[in-house]
C-alpha cells in the first residue's frame, strides 16, 4: 500500500528545509504568467518509490532506500506491489494511487538491471523522469550513468541532479537499457538461475560462465545493416545501447547511453580459450582491436540465424531470432550526474 509522507521529514512538514533539501510548499501564483494562474502540478520532490524486494539487495535495503531519499530532502511515497505484479504495472498503479495525494514529479526504481528493464513500459507511459537506487547484482545502468552504488550517494543524485536524456534500444518490440545479445551471453542468462544471482552475485556469473565456456561453439549469423549484409561465424553478437553489461564488461570504450547509436560487436573466435584471453579487452571495451572481433555502429540491424536462438536483453531472455534492433534516442529522462559515463 502507499505510505504517507514521513512525519519527521522537514519536506513533508513544509518547514524551512535548509541547504541540501527541497521545499514543496509552492503556490500556483508563483508560477503564474501574465496574471493567469498556472495549472497546479505535483509539489517538487514528491517521489514514488518502487523497490523490487526480489532483487539481490531489495528486501534488506528497502527501508534504507526510503531513509536515504528522505534524508536527501525528497517527499517519499513507497508503493509495495503484490508479488505477482510486474514492475511496469507497479509504476502505473503506484502513480494512479498517488493522484489522490496530488501526484508525483519523479519515479524511483530500487533494484537491478532486470528490474529497470521491466519498468521501461511503465516509465514510458508515465513520461516522468526516473531515478535509480542500485540494489541489484550488476547495476550496469547505474555504472554507465555514473550513479553511485551507495544509497546515500544515489539519493543525492536523484534529489539534486537535473534529469538528462537516455536512449533505449529495442529488439522485436522489447526495449532495453544496456545490451542485447545472441549466443554465449544469452545461453549464460538461461543457465544462471535467479537464486544463484541473488546469493552469489557477480561470482554467480563467473561460475556459470566457466561451466558454459568450454561448450561454446560458433554458429552462423547474417547481419544486415546500413545497406549491406555480412555472414559471420560467431560465438556471440552483442548490441549495446548503454556502455556496460554483465557486471562491468564494456560494449565499446566510447559508448554512451545517450549517444543515439547502437554499438555492435561479433566474437568470431575459433577456440573457447580465446575468449579467456579476450577478457581484459572486453572489460575496457577495446575488443574491436582484435582481428577476430567485428565491431561497428548503426541505428538499425536485422540479425538472422539458421534456427531460432534466444535473445538476452539486460540479463533476461525476452525474444529470439530473427531479431530486428533499433535505437530510440532520448526516449526517457533519468536523474544522473551531468555528462558522466561510468568506467
Amino acid at each position: 500500500m502507499l505510505r504517507q509522507p514521513l512525519a519527521a521529514s522537514p519536506v513533508a512538514r513544509g518547514e524551512d528545509a535548509g541547504a541540501g533539501t527541497i521545499a514543496i510548499e509552492t503556490t500556483a501564483t508563483e508560477t503564474a504568467g501574465a496574471g493567469r494562474p498556472a495549472e497546479p502540478g505535483p509539489p517538487t520532490g514528491r517521489t514514488l518509490l518502487i523497490v523490487n524486494r526480489r532483487a539481490r539487495n531489495g528486501a534488506e535495503q528497502a527501508e534504507a532506500a526510503i531513509a536515504a531519499l528522505a534524508g536527501a530532502g525528497l517527499d517519499v511515497h513507497p508503493y509495495d506491489p503484490p508479488e505477482e505484479m510486474g514492475c511496469a504495472e507497479a509504476v502505473t498503479t503506484g502513480l494512479a494511487q498517488g493522484e489522490r495525494l496530488g501526484g508525483f514529479d519523479r519515479v524511483v526504481i530500487g533494484g537491478g538491471d532486470g528490474t529497470l528493464n521491466g519498468a521501461i513500459p511503465g516509465l514510458r507511459r508515465a513520461g516522468l523522469p526516473f531515478g535509480i537506487m542500485p540494489l541489484g547484482t550488476a547495476n550496469d545502468l547505474a555504472r554507465s550513468l555514473g550513479i553511485p552504488f551507495d544509497l546515500e550517494g544515489a539519493a543525492r543524485v536523484i534529489a539534486t541532479a537535473a534529469p538528462r536524456p537516455v536512449d533505449l534500444g529495442e529488439v522485436n518490440g522489447h526495449c532495453f537499457f544496456n545490451v542485447a545479445s545472441i549466443g554465449f551471453s544469452a545461453e549464460l542468462a538461461g543457465e544462471l538461475k535467479a537464486e544463484a544471482k541473488k546469493h552469489f552475485g557477480t561470482l554467480g556469473y563467473a561460475v556459470a560462465a566457466l561451466g558454459l565456456l568450454r561448450r561454446a561453439r560458433p554458429f552462423s549469423a547474417w547481419l544486415a545493416h546500413d545497406g549491406g549484409e555480412q555472414r559471420v561465424r560467431t560465438i556471440q553478437v552483442s548490441v549495446g545501447n548503454g556502455r556496460h553489461y554483465g557486471g562491468g564488461m564494456t560494449v565499446a570504450e566510447d559508448a554512451r547511453p545517450d549517444d543515439g547509436v547502437l554499438h555492435v560487436y561479433s566474437l568470431e573466435l575459433r577456440h573457447w580459450w580465446q575468449l579467456v584471453a579476450l577478457l581484459p579487452w572486453l572489460r575496457r571495451g577495446t575488443q574491436g582491436q582484435w582481428r577476430e572481433v567485428r565491431a561497428f555502429r548503426t541505428t538499425d540491424l536485422v540479425l538472422r540465424t539458421r534456427k531460432p536462438r534466444p535473445v538476452n536483453t539486460d540479463g533476461e531472455l525476452t525474444t529470439h531470432t530473427p531479431a530486428h534492433f533499433r535505437v530510440h534516442p532520448a526516449a526517457l529522462r533519468v536523474f544522473a550526474p551531468p555528462g558522466e559515463t561510468g568506467t
